[in-house]
């Protein structure tokens, strides 16, 4: 096997990366910048080369603050010039009093035997801090000493610079990744040849917001994330977070299309957090905000277990209208069920339950307690079946290799930047809406077995190693593809792709565990269940899908044998 070729960056690879993401955003985003942003992108612009690359360096390190002395850029011919030069330009300045308000994350960059060197402790401090932790010093200090002071003492030894327009790097950066989570070594990844990105024609890719207000919105809710996180991290009492969360809800601005889904997952992520605090009233009125998965659940429940037992019943049936998910379809049966078979005194049992208990049963040895799916696999090839574990891996990738150039059709203006790897409205409604016509036409053209078959194969090869969230990629993926290909007819794999594109966020999971198969064409799709474990929502949605269109699906109950 040939090994990968080393790939060597330029050493300025960093600065290229940066202004290639500049030049981007000017051309996607220039109508939506403000005057402070504009005013960053020409101040930068019109700094030397290597300013411009220690502005870079400092901007895609963590932190705000650095010390000179402590810089190595071999690339960087004349560093402290380069340092003198984002001071004049106003891209850095020295640690002064003003910046009082981030005094931990300024001394942050000293040690701990430096700050017991450097600062001006009393002996008696000295012993006693010389027993605390970093963070234990760097506290007293801002407690009980003069910030100016601090400020003095530490630059007697060196220089220590804060670096500026932090707000305007994020926003140019957050254009362009259309996220917090993206950042620029996701460029060093992609060109040593770490991930390989879907080529695009860059003419062709369309703004993630058309408006300034979009922007603003999606990164509220995403910088208020990152503040609930840290509220957690810091072990503020759950009663402050509730009440933060709240006052913060309620003078929001009403917030674009583009924030809702963000806004849901934050409120049902404070909801549950609120639940495991043991603050159920406050996790109701919390969940009260959303109806996104599992806020209405989780309303349900918290309803019921406080006696509100008529709304519990009501929001079931608003549920089992219009559920949004199989957790959501079974759940608002089986809880009604529930809730009325308490009432009359009557036994009820879920969907799941009921399921699993009409399985079934096969015994293994005891010895395969923590591999049950190999148990059962090895039960049917002693059997004289053939058997290989599935679950979702060979439908995600027969779904990636089918449609694999409409998912990643820039046309449908849902390809923002080269680093994407799927398109925006991916697990959203919008991506089955906009794309139905072109999903039911490519299925409609694979006529025969062996269209599926060069169509999957030909974009296996053309596009493998390729990063596709649906697709992992190995040799055994493609076998496990014509096995499926093979075994079902051609309008069940075409009622299963289309099932599972109506809603790719739930229904690309939960598939059976295993298939088994005979040379004669027999086969089933096998999902395998030890005695403890049980039968997911999604899992029975998809046995009972199978059996509506007449893929052979069934449930194995493990039963271990006796030593």
């Amino acid at each position: 096997m040939v090994g990968r070729q080393k790939v060597i960056l330029t050493p300025r690879y960093y600065l290229d990366n940066f202004r290639y993401v500049l030049d981007f955003v000017k051309r996607l985003y220039g109508n939506l910048l403000n005057d402070a942003e504009w005013e960053f992108i020409r101040r930068f612009e019109a700094l030397d080369l290597d300013a411009q690359s220690l502005y870079v360096r400092f901007s895609n390190r963590k932190g705000l603050f650095f010390r000179p002395n402590k810089l190595n850029y071999t690339e960087i011919i004349d560093l402290p010039g380069a340092v003198d030069a984002l001071r004049d330009a106003g891209f850095v300045d020295r640690l002064s009093v003003h910046h009082e308000a981030m005094g931990e994350a300024a001394l942050g960059v000293f040690t701990k035997p430096e700050l017991l060197e450097l600062l001006p402790f009393e002996p008696e401090e000295l012993r006693q801090l010389g027993k605390e932790k970093k963070e234990g010093v760097t506290r007293y200090a801002l407690n009980e000493l003069d910030f100016g002071e601090i400020v003095t003492a530490l630059s007697t030894r060196e220089s220590v610079i804060k670096l500026n327009f932090e707000a305007e790097d994020m926003m140019v950066k957050y254009l362009f990744f259309g996220n917090r989570g993206g950042n620029m070594t996701e460029f060093v990844v992609r060109d040593l040849g770490m991930i390989n990105f879907e080529s695009y024609d860059e003419s062709q890719m369309t703004a993630r917001f058309r408006t300034r207000k979009e922007v603003e919105d999606k990164l509220l809710i995403s910088l208020t994330s990152e503040s609930f996180y840290e509220q957690k991290e810091a072990e503020l009492s759950a009663e402050v977070i509730y009440n933060w969360f709240l006052n913060w809800n309620e003078t929001r601005p009403e917030l674009s299309d583009i924030a809702i889904l963000g806004y849901q997952k934050l409120v049902c992520r404070v909801g549950a957090y609120l639940e495991r605090q043991k603050l159920p009233e406050q996790a109701l009125a919390v969940y009260e905000l959303s109806d996104r998965v599992p806020a209405r659940e989780r309303r349900v429940r918290l309803l019921y277990k406080n006696g509100s037992v008529e709304e519990a019943l009501a929001l079931c049936d608003e549920i089992a209208v219009a559920p949004l998910n199989a957790d959501e379809r079974y759940f608002a049966t089986d809880f009604r069920e529930r809730i009325l078979g308490l009432s009359e005194k009557k036994r009820t049992r879920k969907a799941t339950t009921r399921f699993l208990s009409d399985a079934e049963s096969v015994s293994i040895p005891g010895a395969y307690r923590h591999h049950v799916e190999a148990g059962v696999m090895n039960y049917y090839l002693e059997r004289g079946h053939d058997a290989a574990f599935t679950e979702n891996y060979p439908w995600r990738g027969l779904f990636g290799l089918v449609f694999w150039d409409i998912i990643y059709d820039a046309n449908v203006s849902a390809i923002h930047h080269p680093l994407q790897r799927a398109p925006s409205d991916f697990y959203l409604p919008e991506f089955y809406r906009k794309r139905e016509d072109l999903l039911k036409k490519r299925l409609a053209e694979l006529t025969t077995k062996d269209d599926w078959r060069r169509h999957t194969g030909r974009t296996f090869n053309a596009k493998y190693g390729i990063t596709n969230v649906l697709v992992d990629w190995s040799d055994e993926l493609m076998a496990l593809v014509l096995r499926i290909i093979d075994l079902l007819d051609i309008e069940q794999l075409r009622l299963i792709l289309l099932e599972m594109a109506r809603n790719v966020r739930e229904h690309t999971r939960g598939f059976p565990d295993l298939l088994i198969w005979q040379e004669n064409g027999q086969y089933s799709f096998v999902e395998v269940k030890s005695p403890t474990d049980h039968l997911g929502p999604q899992q029975l949605h998809w046995l009972e899908f199978f059996q509506t269109i007449g893929v052979y699906g069934k449930v194995n109950r493990v039963i271990w044998e006796a030593l």
